[in-house]
């Protein structure tokens, strides 16, 4: 009885530390140990404060982030737009006076009731996904109402306009955007974004984006996590429409910076069309002044022939940058038989030191060399738990503070914060790796002070940063164009 007693009080004042944790954070740290050590539990947990892991990992960020000597003045972005409607996928579907049923996945959605299907099949497994609507009245119908509803958002949306947005941030910087900008999209940019009349067109290129909650339930329906489903009807993106009017605006505006994105929107159309846009892809970069760096930002993509086509047909090797995540770049592997091609998906969080081989092999396969006319080299990789940074060696400076702004970003926009709040992030990343599988990686412990990891192969240097995770994100989408904007922004690329 006595051992029993014993244990319940030091249950009972293990509690009540821990109330104390949460309501008296400012309570000197010392304090809180000396009274956790004499319960004898072991270690103090560290307060969500500046001493915790995240409040050490934040300050370190802060410290090394800094602008680099040569700075982008003017960039250009291009060539996917579109204003993205949140609202709720449930409430949508009631409102179209749809009732709870069977889900059935299709690939292209052509009447309300193949939108039900898919999204009662994606609703239940709790995975996002993307469609095309292909009939064009009943789309713009539901568009309508989507748009109208008490409590649909409206937001930038396209990975191009996304990132002249958060460039357009910055006010010393001048941005312009080529895209299909309706009357919508051009209300909810920035004034520092430039738009050329040549882009703007009298109807707004939709993207309805139905969010479901973690145990949100619609008959006998019940998500297992949130997530969202996504469907457009999209034409003018589909065809990359604005691509000459992008390479024509570009003699006039003079950037020192290009961001093209939109490649994936293709999807949707016939292998020849594809094969032929790219060929025109690879006109309008080569038309690009040399000495200009041109981005690329690849997007989540299902047709391996399309993503193929893309690293075959010279495309890696007319860009400067690629800024991809997790599942683009084992797609990308899987596509080009590269390392580890064989692995179906990634299992949690993606290994580091598959990772770091897929991004060697890429910048080694279709990099800059002395024995390769490429201009790839950089690319800025980013998942949830932390980014990484390839770059051949002679051609970028100030890689260290860009991959540190990169993740920095990604906590404070998932939070909608303006720094990181290290009470609403954690550490999600591993706190130890290698940093190659298939050739003689080292094994790197991370340390929350120095959080800034950097190895070297073979005239490739990597820089990696574990992110500080929001804990409850208010909204992820776009998350992935505001990293790479935030990386680009901090980039100094070297003069040839």
């Amino acid at each position: 009885m006595a051992l029993w007693r014993g244990s319940a009080y030091a249950g009972f004042l293990a509690l009540a530390v821990g109330c104390v944790f949460l309501l008296e954070p400012q309570l000197p740290g010392s304090a809180l140990r000396s009274l956790w050590s004499s319960l004898q539990l072991g270690p103090a947990p560290a307060p969500p404060g500046p001493g915790s892991p995240e409040g050490r990992l934040a300050a370190a960020w802060d410290a090394l982030i800094v602008r680099p000597a040569r700075r982008w003045r003017r960039v250009a972005v291009g060539v996917n737009a579109c204003v993205d409607v949140v609202l709720s996928g449930v409430k949508l579907l009631q409102a179209l006076g749809l009732n709870p049923g069977n889900g059935k996945d299709h690939t292209e959605l052509r009447s309300r009731n193949d939108l039900k299907e898919a999204f009662i099949h994606f609703m239940g497994k709790g995975a996002a996904a993307e469609r095309f609507f292909s009939d064009k009245e009943t789309f713009h119908n539901i568009a309508q109402i989507a748009s109208e509803f008490p409590g649909a958002q409206h937001y930038v949306g396209g990975n191009a306009a996304l990132i002249g947005q958060k460039f357009a941030a910055n006010s010393d910087l001048k941005v312009l955007l080529c895209g299909p900008v309706g009357p919508k999209l051009h209300e909810l940019l920035d004034d520092n974004v430039f738009v050329p009349p040549e882009s703007l067109q009298e109807v707004d290129e939709f993207h309805l984006i139905l969010e479901y909650q973690a145990g949100e339930e619609w008959g006998q329906l019940k998500a297992p996590h949130a997530n969202r489903f996504i469907f457009s009807h999209d034409l003018s993106n589909g065809a990359m429409n604005m691509l000459e009017v992008f390479v024509s605006s570009l003699e006039e505006f003079q950037p020192d910076l290009v961001v093209l994105s939109g490649l994936h929107m293709m999807e949707g159309q016939s292998k020849e069309f594809q094969r032929k846009r790219l060929l025109e892809v690879m006109t309008a970069i080569s038309d690009i002044p040399t000495g200009i760096p041109v981005h690329l930002e690849l997007a989540s993509m299902t047709n391996r022939e399309l993503m193929s086509s893309i690293v075959h047909q010279q495309v890696f090797s007319a860009v400067t940058s690629l800024g991809l995540n997790e599942q683009e770049l084992l797609f990308l592997s899987q596509s080009a038989s590269g390392p580890h091609s064989s692995l179906s998906s990634w299992t949690g969080v993606p290994d580091v030191g598959m990772v770091s081989d897929i991004l060697f092999w890429i910048l080694k396969e279709h990099g800059k060399s002395e024995s390769r006319a490429s201009d790839l080299t950089r690319i800025h990789f980013h998942t949830l738990a932390y980014h990484i940074l390839a770059t051949v060696d002679g051609h970028w400076a100030n890689q260290l503070a860009a991959v540190a702004a990169g993740a920095r970003v990604a906590g404070t926009q998932a939070c909608a914060t303006e720094t990181i709040d290290t009470r609403r992030v954690s550490l999600k990343a591993p706190r130890e790796f290698m940093t190659s599988r298939s050739a003689d990686g080292s094994r790197v412990m991370l340390n929350p002070n120095e959080p800034v990891v950097e190895w070297h192969r073979e005239g490739v240097s990597f820089h990696f940063t574990p992110v500080l995770v929001c804990k409850d994100p208010v909204r992820t989408v776009g998350l992935g164009d505001a990293i790479s904007a935030e990386g680009l922004f901090y980039s100094e690329v070297h003069p040839h």
